[in-house]
């Protein structure tokens, strides 16, 4: 099928449990910060629109598993713990933050985890950081030839993988199911009256199929996709909703045009945003995700497509 070689890293950082003791924790084991903080950002770029920002500081949940990764992953591991599994399987790509997310959790919870890389024309490359902080956290990565990788989702394919790799939990490249858009609906449930607009980045699309379900009556969502061609998101966040609340739930929308180029791409302007946001602001907001949604509503507060009065509450799903 086109798999190529593996690759485990060593670190000073703990092992997983289960390699020395045999226990598997839960999630309720994990220490996290729940609700995360609300705090008000004042700029006058867009309080002269008459626009109050709110940061919701999902970044802040947990140092390892921060912002949405958390709230995605944590029913997912419940179900894993639930169904006597000892180990995930996910993918993502070279710079997934869903990668690093899954091993910290397995470290932390004793469980063994597999990344499913795209691209097996990485294997036997030095590993960029975010890999490498994967493997530190015992990760066992396995690079796939990218037409192969397109195709992880048929059964025959994912079989193939799991007879390769071992019997495992599989989580989705992104973490985005339906248990993970359950776990995401506590974010909206948070902010409920507290803003009129909830934006956030969207990367697969199950962190906005989740917060616009638990938004309450009058609130909207907005989300900022950060890949390039994301015509498809939107089916795939009602695909979402349909598979964890039985239909479309919430008023949301998609805005496109902040992407910056494609995943992990950004562009002179955009750069120039999060530099500047962070001299005012004291806090550099992380590029791939959390810039691209703040450069699309301070651009849309400029285009007047909030109301004078409107309380948007942006969340800050990871850190720099």
């Amino acid at each position: 099928m086109g798999a190529r070689a593996s690759a485990t890293g060593s670190s000073s950082r703990p092992p997983p449990r289960n390699s020395d003791n045999g226990r598997v924790e839960t999630p309720d084991a994990l220490q996290v910060t729940l609700p995360s903080p609300l705090v008000v950002l004042d700029d006058e770029r867009l309080l002269r629109h008459g626009v109050r920002l709110l940061l919701k500081r999902d970044d802040l949940i947990h140092p390892d598993l921060p912002g949405n990764k958390y709230r995605k992953l944590h029913l997912n591991l419940r179900a894993a713990a639930e169904a006597g599994h000892r180990a995930l399987l996910t993918f993502g790509g070279a710079y997934s933050n869903h990668l690093r997310a899954t091993a910290a959790a397995g470290r932390l919870l004793g469980l063994r985890t597999v990344g499913v890389v795209r691209g097996d024309e990485l294997a036997g490359r030095p590993l960029n950081p975010s890999l490498a902080r994967a493997t530190a956290d015992g990760m066992r990565l396995h690079f796939l030839d990218r037409p192969t990788y397109r195709r992880k989702a048929e059964p025959e394919v994912l079989a193939a993988l799991l007879d390769r790799l071992g019997p495992a939990y599989v989580i989705p490249e992104g973490g985005s199911n339906a248990l993970a858009a359950r776990g995401c609906a506590a974010l909206g449930r948070e902010l409920r009256g507290s803003a009129d607009i909830a934006a956030v980045a969207c990367g697969t699309g199950g962190t906005l199929a989740g917060l616009a379900a638990g938004l309450g009556p009058g609130q909207r969502a907005i989300g900022f996709p950060v890949l390039k061609g994301g015509a498809f998101l939107a089916e795939d966040v009602l695909r979402l909703q349909r598979e964890a609340f039985g239909g479309r739930r919430g008023d949301w929308r998609l805005d496109d045009r902040f992407h910056g180029g494609g995943y992990a791409r950004s562009t002179p302007e955009l750069d120039a945003f999060g530099a500047d946001f962070a001299a005012r602001h004291g806090l550099a907001p992380e590029p791939v995700y959390v810039a691209k949604m703040l450069y699309g509503v301070f651009t849309a507060a400029t285009e007047g497509a909030f109301a004078p009065g409107t309380t948007v509450a942006a969340v800050v799903t990871g850190a720099r």
